[in-house]
């Protein structure tokens, strides 16, 4: 068998991506993702593609913020781990598969085949998350009324909030954060996302009870994709009486009358109590998204 060619394309070629089948719906899911042709790779045998890889950003980003279209041809894990070798950027990859992909053999026989070739290529798996998608037919969910939520200009005011948020925290990514660099650094991590998302700044909202206490804050934002819900946070103190659900709530609201016709949202599957809010809020699980990352290599 001979060594796999990776090959970099571009707008001339950028059809060979399409090359390959698709059984875990990629293109569905993608059907609102722009991606740039020169950030699009393969790998081919004996001129076949037999695996790819799509790295994504925003459209004002110089490099890549992660990998999400992944794929491999049955038995080319190898060829697949080469292509996530060879490329320049070591970010994240998120391998986005079908629900209740676990109890379809196709579709379980295809994810296991990219999850091996992640591995290795050096990726470990960091985080399961649920991918929700609210359409106008699911009806509003109903805001509470026990909260009040105002705009606030000052950054420090979220990222004080944001500190004491992940200061107890179930999220993946805020945790890995917070190994590397502290609570600081988790915080500094959503403000620049928040930053990143080409929606306003005035969005942003803090949540107060009647009597003036902190519950926390909640992010609408549009990504580069649409709507979404871009942060949901309960300060510690505040926890153990739903306020999860009314900032949901709100920010759902806040979008549609921003004139969103559908939110995107997402929550790592270990946090059982932000799912809940999605269900109860009418947000239904639509995908499922492993997120891998970029083990320290060795110089």
């Amino acid at each position: 068998m001979t060594d796999p060619v990776i090959r970099a394309l571009s707008a001339s070629d950028a059809h060979l991506f399409d090359a390959l089948p698709d059984p875990l719906g990629a293109g569905e899911g993608h059907r609102r993702t722009r991606f740039r042709p020169d950030w699009k790779r393969v790998a081919l045998r004996d001129g076949e593609v037999v695996a790819r890889g799509a790295w994504w950003g925003g459209p004002d980003d110089s490099e890549p913020v992660n990998i999400n279209w992944f794929d491999v041809a049955e038995g080319e894990e190898e060829a697949g781990a080469a292509l996530l070798r060879s490329a320049p950027w070591q970010v994240e990859l998120e391998i986005n598969l079908p629900g209740g992909w676990r109890e379809q053999a196709v579709q379980r026989a295809a994810a296991e085949a990219r999850f091996a070739a992640a591995r290795a290529a050096g990726y470990e798996l960091l985080v399961e998350r649920f991918l929700y998608r609210w359409t106008p037919e699911r009806g509003l969910p109903e805001r509470p009324g026990r909260l009040r939520f105002g705009a606030e200009a000052d950054d420090g005011v979220f990222f004080d909030a944001l500190r004491r948020i992940h200061s107890v925290t179930l999220d993946a990514h805020a945790l890995r954060a917070i190994e590397k660099g502290g609570l600081d650094k988790a915080a500094q991590e959503e403000l620049d996302f928040f930053h990143w998302c080409p929606s306003p700044r005035e969005w942003w909202q803090t949540a107060h009870t009647p009597e003036g206490d902190l519950v926390g804050i909640h992010i609408p934002a549009h990504n580069p994709s649409g709507p979404t819900i871009g942060f949901i946070g309960v300060v510690p103190e505040q926890r153990g009486r739903g306020y999860a659900y009314d900032l949901l709530a709100e920010c759902t609201h806040r979008l549609v009358e921003e004139g969103a016709d559908f939110v995107t949202a997402a929550t790592d599957q270990g946090n059982f109590p932000m799912a809940a809010n999605f269900a109860r809020a009418g947000f239904p699980v639509v995908r499922e998204r492993l997120n891998f990352h970029p083990a320290a290599r060795s110089a």
